[in-house]
């Protein structure tokens, strides 16, 4: 097997739903938010454990709510904070952050780093999905790979990636830089900030939540194609 030029390396910012002892009382009652697509990315933290396995690449796993504090946005961020979690006080903020988006962050950073100082090239893929319809509109792609235009590497890779998902057996519609602008705040858009363009590739892969919403053979097909799509893109870049 052809080895790639790319080291693969998984995150997955919005894995579960989970709120840590301290702050459960503030989600009393908030069970049905917790369990929509505004607690977590549905579906997204199994398709990642199996990715994972499936392409022998390290996995970033975080569980903690996005309603408790946002992984994918910077500090500053007005989102940072839910409604649930934006009245706290300096202190609880702050102890908040470094309990529950610090570490995390770093982790993924100091892995980064490490794999540069091995003379390794990232290819970090943040796994994410989204809610098929927002606000009364519907979301009209299966899947979305978000990438800074102004990076011509990550353009290209997902240029490659779009035309073999094209290509792959479940006809999957993909857009580029939807349902979110690859250049919006987030965490990979910080990562780019501090790795090059040459050695760092930050793709943010989006997957529609009708399609683990509705399970069976077709769940099964797209996670099947979007493992063997990304080991090509991989392989021709």
């Amino acid at each position: 097997m052809v080895e790639s030029a790319w080291t693969l390396l998984l995150s997955c910012e919005h894995g579960g739903n989970l709120v840590p002892e301290p702050w459960r009382p503030m989600f009393l009652g908030q069970e049905e938010q917790l369990q929509s697509h505004r607690g977590y990315d549905l579906g997204v933290a199994e398709f990642a454990r199996w990715l994972s396995g499936q392409m022998q690449a390290p996995l970033h796993l975080a569980e903690v709510t996005r309603l408790l504090v946002e992984l994918n946005r910077s500090p500053g961020h007005p989102a940072l904070f839910s409604e649930f979690s934006r009245g706290l006080g300096t202190r609880e903020r702050k102890s908040l952050l470094e309990s529950c988006y610090h570490p995390y962050r770093e982790a993924v950073t100091r892995h980064i780093s490490q794999l540069f100082a091995e003379q390794e090239r990232v290819c970090h893929v943040s796994l994410h999905s989204f809610t098929p319809e927002l606000n009364g509109v519907l979301r009209n792609t299966d899947i979305g790979l978000l990438y800074d235009p102004r990076r011509s590497r990550e353009k290209s890779f997902c240029l490659n990636w779009q035309a073999f998902l094209a290509e792959s057996p479940g006809g999957w519609k993909v857009r580029r830089n939807y349902p979110y602008r690859g250049k919006a705040d987030s965490f990979v858009t910080q990562l780019r900030r501090r790795f090059p363009a040459e050695r760092y590739l930050g793709i943010e892969l989006e997957l529609n939540q009708l399609w683990p919403l509705s399970g069976g053979a077709e769940w099964q097909r797209l996670q099947v194609d979007v493992r063997d799509t990304l080991q090509a893109a991989l392989l021709s870049s």
